[in-house]
């Protein structure tokens, strides 16, 4: 079985001088607005005005209750806040404007939202709603990619599969780095299939670019589909093989020079003149890049992280829960993305197989290998990566599962004469029908009913579905309808309950409560990470559905708008010492504590001073003014030394030190952090003041 390719039209003749524009074939070129509207030529017409309509409805659906979530994660949101104040801290991605410390991801992720805050001001729209557009350009680049090949029902299919996604629906209303990456990696397979048609360069140099700007979001994760899509392109892509190495060599420049620039900006930068690097120990962003950020996300050796130094803790999985083929299946996070992956494995099998035959440079089977080798890469290293690893990661595999669903389903629609193709569509909604059962099984309190209507009527379109090439198209319609429905009933459920929850904090996972339980040390299933168990300090119990996540729109400085997802009552809120002892969240900032922060502010570089970033940041949130992050996101990074901190101290730029907060005192992790040092001395040195439940040590009033 094999596709029909479609024609290489040749390039267009251009007009005599004074002849009206055209478009291919001689017709007059169409106005703007309706080539927007109407689309190709070749499209149905109802095509581009369903495509349009469904990206208003992902961004209105994106965009609903998005103020639920606040600040969301205070720690970017903290640098993003610094970002509009100061183009300093906007280009090195500082926590604070005075740049003490960065956070510890380059900056690429901050600078859309600075910007919109710069504009718009401080508040959760004006961060979040960037995230929104990158979800909706997300969906808009899948539809454009799968349509350049297959049919417009293909590429809608994409998009809904991809924007129900939980998971997705979590991440792009969210402050986090993921939600740009996965557009830059969907953009970057883009590109690659475009030059894969006719073996442009300048296609696979913008795929290069692609990937640069996405290792400015989160570093080396931005490589993961390298491999892949360099295999694909040397061995599928049209020309001789030695211009098609040429290519990928000058895709590679393109790769450093894209991402090169900034990283080679902050390595030449004089250390004196810019803020600490946050999550080094050296104060390297490389040593950062290769080390917490790189290498020790696989093999668990990450100085400075929580439990750095020895993630792995046997029995087939870390702190961070089970490792294994089976870990985009488990209950710790299955119900983010795993709804559409046995579909998308399967699909990916069958579409191979169509395409097995097919010449060479045959763009159907490049773009299913395209597509399928990016999720087959990313999937294994999540699933075997020892490091930290959070559910909310899997939002990377969203696109690759959706583009190889729509492909996969059209492929086999189209060829269902053929009892092998319509069997393996059959038992594909079957299955992910099954699983679907499985996965709203584990909650089995939310809409209880529908794990049975779905098992029992996709188990009933994938028998039509499988027989639809022997029945007529009405019935055969029906199964389809039924089988698409039941397919993504499922994470649909999952998706409105995400939209209507508020999500804040350090992790955060989609769905209702209890849907992705983070096993404890050793994986163990069913429960709920105990952080703190054998660590200094000890640690405190995180909520079920978000470890350590705050109230919904607990801004600091404002009252809750909502409650959490997951949220137990009693469970520990903002500012009261957070999940992790004020690791995961900050505190909820009182009127009476801002006003003391806020107090003089502008006569110091620094209105106060915090163990931990997200502690650090609750207050500048609050205030407006700069609070410098002790030890950074950990507590551990060795930034400031004691000595630093006193020759602060003595020069009078820090006002207030901020008791409690952080992890990291005593090097955690394996750290050089110098935080507990710093807070001995500053108690040991300086007069308590308590307001409320906070504690404060003015820096300016030394003990007698």
């Amino acid at each position: 079985m094999t596709l029909p390719s479609h024609p290489t039209e040749a390039p267009p003749v251009p007009p005599p001088p004074g002849a009206p524009a055209t478009q291919g074939h001689g017709r007059p070129e169409r106005p703007p607005l309706t080539r927007i509207w109407r689309g190709r030529d070749d499209d149905p017409r109802w095509a581009r005005p369903a495509f349009l309509g469904l990206l208003l409805v992902v961004g209105l659906a994106y965009l609903w209750n998005l103020s639920a979530s606040g600040y969301a994660n205070s720690f970017y949101s903290a640098a993003v806040q610094a970002g509009s104040q100061s183009w300093k801290a906007m280009f090195f991605g500082s926590l604070d404007s005075a740049n003490a410390i960065t956070v510890d991801k380059p900056p690429a992720s901050l600078w859309p939202m600075a910007l919109s805050v710069r504009m718009f001001g401080l508040g959760s729209w004006a961060i979040l709603v960037p995230q929104v557009l990158m979800g909706v350009a997300t969906a808009g680049v899948l539809y454009a990619a799968v349509r350049r090949r297959f049919s417009a029902a293909a590429g809608l299919l994409t998009v809904a599969a991809f924007a129900l996604m939980p998971v997705a629906a979590l991440m792009f209303r969210f402050n986090n780095p993921d939600a740009l990456l996965a557009l830059l990696m969907t953009v970057t397979v883009y590109c690659v299939l475009r030059a894969m048609e006719n073996g442009r360069t300048k296609w696979l140099v913008w795929a290069g670019v692609a990937v640069g700007l996405a290792f400015l979001a989160k570093t080396l994760q931005a490589f993961l589909i390298l491999p892949p899509l360099a295999v694909l392109y040397a061995v599928f892509a049209p020309g001789r093989p030695l211009r098609r190495i040429g290519q990928l060599l000058l895709s590679g420049l393109a790769t450093v020079v894209a991402g090169g620039w900034w990283v080679a900006a902050v390595e030449l930068w004089p250390a004196s003149s810019r803020p600490y690097i946050g999550g080094s120990q050296n104060n390297s962003f490389l040593e950062l890049t290769f080390g917490y950020n790189g290498l020790g996300r696989i093999n668990g050796e990450e100085t400075g992280s929580v439990g750095g130094g020895g993630g792995r803790t046997g029995g087939g999985g870390s702190m961070w829960g089970r490792t294994g083929i089976d870990r985009m299946f488990n209950s710790e996070v299955g119900g983010q993305i795993s709804w559409l992956l046995p579909a998308a494995l399967l699909l990916l099998v069958a579409g191979i197989v169509v395409t097995w035959k097919a010449r060479r440079t045959d763009t159907a089977r490049a773009a299913f290998l395209a597509w399928g080798g990016s999720l087959v890469m990313t999937t294994v290293v999540f699933s075997f990566m020892a490091g930290i690893f959070h559910q909310y990661y899997t939002v990377a595999l969203a696109p690759y599962a959706a583009a190889l669903v729509g492909m996969g389903a059209s492929v086999l629609w189209e060829e269902r004469a053929r009892f092998t193709a319509s069997a393996t569509l059959g038992v594909t909604v079957a299955v992910t029908a099954v699983w679907s059962y499985v996965l709203l099984n584990r909650t089995p309190d939310y809409v209880p009913w529908l794990r049975w209507v779905i098992l029992v009527g996709g188990v009933a379109a994938g028998l039509g579905l499988a027989l639809a090439g022997r029945i007529n198209r009405q019935l055969a319609l029906g199964a389809a309808g039924l089988g698409l429905v039941t397919a993504l009933a499922g994470p649909a459920a999952y998706t409105a309950s995400t939209l209507g929850t508020g999500h804040s904090g350090s992790i955060v996972t989609a769905g209702p409560a209890g849907a992705s339980m983070m096993g404890g040390p050793g994986g163990g299933r069913g429960g709920v990470v105990r952080f703190g168990e054998g660590m200094p300090g000890g640690g405190m119990r995180p909520p079920v559905g978000g470890m350590g996540q705050p109230p919904a729109g607990g801004m600091p400085g404002r009252p809750p708008t909502g409650q959490n997802q997951g949220q137990k009552a009693g469970a520990p809120r903002m500012g009261e010492r957070g999940g992790m002892g004020g690791l995961l969240n900050g505190a909820q900032v009182s009127a009476e504590a801002k006003a003391l922060v806020g107090k003089n502010a502008d006569d110091y570089t620094w209105a106060a001073a915090a163990i931990g970033s997200q502690n650090a940041a609750s207050y500048q949130l609050s205030t407006g003014k700069p609070v410098m992050a002790i030890g950074g996101f950990n507590g551990s990074d060795p930034s400031p030394t004691l000595a630093q901190f006193k020759r602060y101290v003595g020069d009078g730029k820090i006002h207030y030190f901020i008791g409690g907060g952080g992890m990291g005192g005593g090097g955690m992790g394996g750290g050089s952090g110098s935080a507990s040092t710093i807070q001995s001395w500053v108690e040991k040195n300086y007069t308590k003041v308590t307001v409320g439940s906070a504690t404060f040590y003015d820096l300016t009033k030394p003990k007698a």
